[in-house]
């Protein structure tokens, strides 16, 4: 939840008709003014609230300043035992005190692992919150993903439906209960557009539709069908961004609507920005947003250390980092992973790191530790309860064992479980479409050219109707090495050509450096001298490139991680590489 800071108090206590004194307004003033300096000066920010107490205040104003104390405390500091002493003292007080008391210290119990003492405050702060719609509402929603976290989605589900219900009963149109998501997202829209509020509020719930709306889009992997809909989200966010938000708490239900900050909504849209162009295969412009978010990110986290911008920058980190493996930045992507790993460290339950993240396998792919990456993609598919990402680690555990051959029987039993002909797990197209690919590279590696044309054939046509750039360029340059193994050159040309093309766009140097080993053969084959030198002189120079970087990552301490597979990241634990461990043999 957004802190609000100190200057709120003297609105809120002059809407209970109380007249603060001179002193009062002067404390709140500096204490406010030291809190948003930059840096912050958050020891005098609380010295400030601190000396309130001292002039013995009236009771309102007393719990007012414990509140803020505790809100400081807890976003800006690392004294959460006193900041959770004043937010204790907090909550027996005044309504518009008590409900946001329990609120922000259930969030404090949860950062200590004291989950069974959040519940039953947030259960009894919604017991007395009926008849302040604002605060019963935010707070169910609170309960309610305190039990998402734990996976108890029945609970989970059970609460929504209160509030469903209490929403319907007090007249909020906009937060029905639908049944179904793909018949409906349209109805939302129109119930969206056509509600009358705050328009400040009816932008922020515009923002929040549409991102439902991406992300759901994006979870299908329809990268071109999303395009729409994500340039309304980034037309919405420069709209709100111009509106002036007066941090009102709304007293009306259905003027409730406000579920992030203004920075906070720029910052996902970004972050939405980079997960499309991730997908799309624009690399360049997914380095521009993640960079543009991550500056935004360290600008918040100054003021508020709120658990959602930590989530942000592990979103954004996860595709970056996918971004650099790609582009041909290991080493670069190899300290990126660590600091995702910080980011864990100081914000998530280890247990939650493997559930979400394959990503040291996915660098160890990338380097060619082929045991490594079979042992990381195994703790990450053990653990994880996601189908989407289950199917992505099947996936790429699949293309392991195609490289290290001699594993027929356990891939089998892999593609089995991911056919895409048939009982497909995941509804995601990209997904499908990149079963397909696995099962042609398979085939190809066992010179059944027929049935390996039949599957990329279908990759391509997955991946050319919703504009999966990365997946076409492998497909294309797959099929090129198949026309060049069957002697049909001019087909191989015709495919490799694209191929290369699409690959210099992307960038991806993988695909790059394939593309000009078989340009480099074709051109020789074909008695084209020069076309064969300047090919050969790409490769050399992509194979340069990789090697160096190939060189850089494995010999940082970092590099270690690749044997890390259980329990919490050994922070601080490695040592410096004398040299690589590993040979680009494979990729060269």
């Amino acid at each position: 939840m957004k802190s609000r800071g100190v200057a709120c108090s003297y609105a809120q206590i002059q809407d209970h008709g109380e007249a603060p004194e001179s002193w009062y307004l002067a404390l709140l003033g500096f204490a406010e003014h030291f809190r948003t300096s930059s840096p912050p000066k958050i020891r005098l920010c609380v010295h400030c609230l601190q000396a309130v107490f001292q002039f013995k205040p009236p009771q309102r104003v007393e719990a007012r300043t414990h509140l803020q104390l505790g809100s400081v405390l807890y976003h800006h500091t690392k004294n959460t035992e006193l900041a959770r002493s004043h937010l204790e003292k907090a909550i027996p007080q005044f309504e518009d005190v008590k409900f946001e008391a329990a609120s922000l210290l259930s969030e404090l119990y949860c950062q200590q692992n004291l989950v069974d003492s959040a519940k039953p405050l947030l259960r009894k702060a919604i017991q007395i919150s009926q008849q302040t719609p604002y605060w019963h509402c935010r707070l169910l929603f609170q309960l309610a993903q305190l039990h998402t976290l734990e996976k108890d989605l029945v609970s989970a589900c059970d609460l929504l439906g209160v509030g469903a219900e209490y929403t319907r009963v007090v007249g909020s149109e906009y937060t029905r209960k639908l049944g179904e998501v793909h018949p409906l997202l349209t109805l939302c829209g129109t119930i969206v557009e056509n509600w009358q509020g705050n328009p400040i509020q009816k932008e922020s719930l515009r923002v929040f539709f549409l991102v439902l709306q991406v992300t759901h889009y994006l979870d299908a992997g329809q990268v071109k069908s999303v395009k729409p809909c994500l340039k309304q989200l980034q037309q919405c966010i420069q709209t709100i961004s111009t509106l002036h938000d007066d941090e009102i708490l709304p007293s009306n239900p259905a003027d409730l609507f406000h579920w992030l900050p203004k920075e906070h909504m720029c910052v996902l849209v970004y972050l939405v920005t980079v997960m499309h162009s991730m997908q799309a295969g624009y690399l360049e412009k997914a380095q521009k947003y993640t960079d543009k978010a991550l500056m935004q990110l360290e600008k918040l986290k100054m003021l508020d250390s709120s658990p959602i911008l930590s989530t942000f920058q592990v979103i954004l980190l996860e595709h970056i980092i996918m971004c650099r493996l790609v582009t041909g930045h290991k080493a670069t992507a190899l300290q990126e992973v660590w600091n995702m790993l910080n980011v864990h460290t100081n914000s998530c339950k280890w247990i939650d790191f493997h559930d979400a993240d394959c990503f040291p396998g996915l660098y160890c792919l990338s380097v060619n530790c082929m045991d490594n990456a079979e042992a990381q993609f195994t703790a990450a598919l053990r653990l994880t309860t996601h189908q989407e990402l289950w199917a992505f680690i099947v996936t790429n555990l699949a293309s392991v064992y195609i490289r290290e051959g001699n594993r027929d029987q356990e891939l089998y039993n892999l593609l089995e479980r991911i056919n895409p002909d048939h009982n497909f797990p995941v509804s995601s197209h990209c997904l499908r479409a990149a079963a397909f690919y696995i099962r042609g590279l398979l085939s190809f590696f066992q010179g059944r050219y027929n049935e390996a044309k039949r599957f990329l054939r279908e990759t391509l046509k997955m991946s050319n109707a919703e504009d999966l750039n990365r997946l076409t360029a492998c497909s294309l340059v797959l099929l090129g090495h198949i026309f060049y193994v069957l002697g049909n050159h001019r087909e191989s040309n015709n495919m490799v050509v694209p191929a290369m093309q699409l690959a210099s766009k992307i960038p991806d140097m993988s695909v790059q450096l394939w593309s000009s080993a078989l340009l480099k053969d074709l051109n020789k084959a074909c008695g084209n001298t020069i076309d064969a030198h300047e090919a050969a002189q790409m490769h050399q120079n992509f194979s340069q490139q990789l090697l160096q970087d190939h060189i850089a990552a494995c010999s940082l301490p970092e590099h270690n991680l690749i044997s890390w597979t259980d329990g919490p990241p050994p922070v601080g634990q490695f040592q410096a590489q004398n040299g690589p461990s590993t040979s680009l043999a494979s990729l060269l």
